[in-house]
């Protein structure tokens, strides 16, 4: 194997330059003061689990995590996602807290990617967890909050999609009872959005044609309130019922905010992980084909850390989000001042950049050598001419010049 050239870096990761910083971290900002508003608190864990508790909890396929020894010979794993730590947290730390808990976070996460799939093996996500309540308004006021979140993200045109996991349990349940095999791989094809490889198999499978007719529906089972009332003809299950009647009852609170034009209902949708156990939701934006955002109830999971208690939640793909809105001209900030002085006006002109920095403006300063010319105000500066480092940033300035003037 080859040695990596020094500029290298490994498949899956990638730079940002300070302008994509500054977007990424402005965006992040405006959706954890968003997040703020509605009564969501900040949390951080750490970057390092140990795969026998958060590795083992998140559900993320083994294949896809990384993993590592300490030097004590425990097997750790870089987090994957972050609703696994929080919920350690929320089992630990937070024990004795009063519960519902509103805890917010941004962090960067990792999943090993096969070189040639082009997707990110780091990336960025910001959201919430909502723990302590079950109803159907906990699960409206996270996904009003995500949409919330989008748009203070800058993203401007999106759709919600809202399922429920119960509903699709149920119905597979009822028409393939204890046949658990053919189960996962159906709810494969619709985790892939391989409708026609659902279809194929659907036909294949020893069902009555009026079965068959049903399955093929679920397709067809995306719009708004009145997907409900057809999805009852599919299914008479008890749990498929409980769920849509979940479903309905969400739907209201979401007109209650006034968010409901931004939600489609999507019977297919299941969620990434098998830690989801009811509503769950993605969310698109318009020219983008990954999910922006996703979510839902996963009420089983602080089990796993010793504590029973529902919880419901979602994030956003920051990373994603910034591809999509970096191109915009978003930069509401000030231009930075370049304050130029020369030997004779030093004091003065720190003195200046003091003040300036104290009222929170971004300042630059540049001392002009006897035989350079100050830069002239408004204008950019040059590349690769014989000027000091800090007259060479490829950026528009506000111009302050303490300069003598030479005759």
């Amino acid at each position: 194997m080859s040695k990596p050239k020094n500029f290298e870096k490994p498949a899956g990761v990638r730079d940002y330059l300070p302008l994509a910083v500054s977007r990424l971290r402005r965006i992040e900002r405006q959706v954890l003061d968003c997040m703020n508003r509605w009564g969501y608190q900040q949390i951080m864990t750490p970057t390092l689990e140990y795969y026998d508790t958060v590795g083992v909890a998140s559900s993320t396929s083994d294949q896809k995590l990384y993993k590592l020894l300490n030097n004590r010979g425990q097997a750790l794993v870089l987090r994957s996602e972050m609703t696994a730590p929080v919920a350690r947290v929320v089992s630990s730390l937070l024990k004795d807290e009063p519960l519902p808990l509103r805890l917010s976070y941004h962090a960067n996460v990792f999943r090993a990617i096969s070189e040639e799939a082009g997707r990110d093996a780091e990336f960025y996500q910001t959201g919430v967890e909502l723990v302590g309540e079950g109803s159907p308004d906990a699960d409206a006021e996270v996904l009003a909050l995500a949409i919330a979140s989008l748009q203070a993200a800058g993203v401007q045109s999106f759709k919600i999609a809202m399922g429920h996991v119960g509903f699709l349990n149920g119905l597979l349940e009822e028409v393939l009872p204890g046949r658990k095999e053919e189960q996962e791989e159906l709810k494969g094809y619709l985790l892939g959005r391989d409708h026609v490889g659902f279809r194929e198999t659907v036909k294949k499978m020893q069902l009555t044609e009026a079965q068959k007719e049903g399955m093929s529906g679920l397709l067809r089972l995306r719009g708004g309130m009145e997907i409900c009332q057809q999805a009852l003809e599919l299914s008479g299950h008890e749990l498929a019922k409980r769920s849509l009647d979940h479903l309905c009852k969400i739907w209201e609170v979401l007109e209650a905010y006034g968010v409901s034009e931004h939600v489609l209902i999507d019977l297919t949708m299941i969620g990434d992980f098998t830690y989801y156990t009811g509503m769950t939701f993605e969310g698109y934006a318009a020219d983008l084909g990954f999910p922006v955002c996703s979510g839902g109830r996963y009420d089983n999971l602080l089990k796993g850390f010793g504590r029973s208690v529902p919880a419901t939640g979602f994030s956003l793909k920051t990373n994603r989000i910034l591809d999509l809105v970096g191109g915009l001209d978003q930069e509401h900030g000030e231009l930075p001042i370049l304050i130029q002085y020369d030997c004779e006006h030093r004091k003065e002109g720190l003195a200046e950049a003091r003040r300036l920095r104290s009222e929170g403006k971004p300042v630059v300063t540049s001392l002009v050598e006897e035989a350079s010319a100050p830069l002239e105000t408004g204008r950019k500066a040059p590349s690769g001419t014989d000027l000091p480092e800090a007259d060479r940033y490829q950026a528009v300035y506000t111009f302050v010049s303490l300069v003598s003037e030479r005759g």
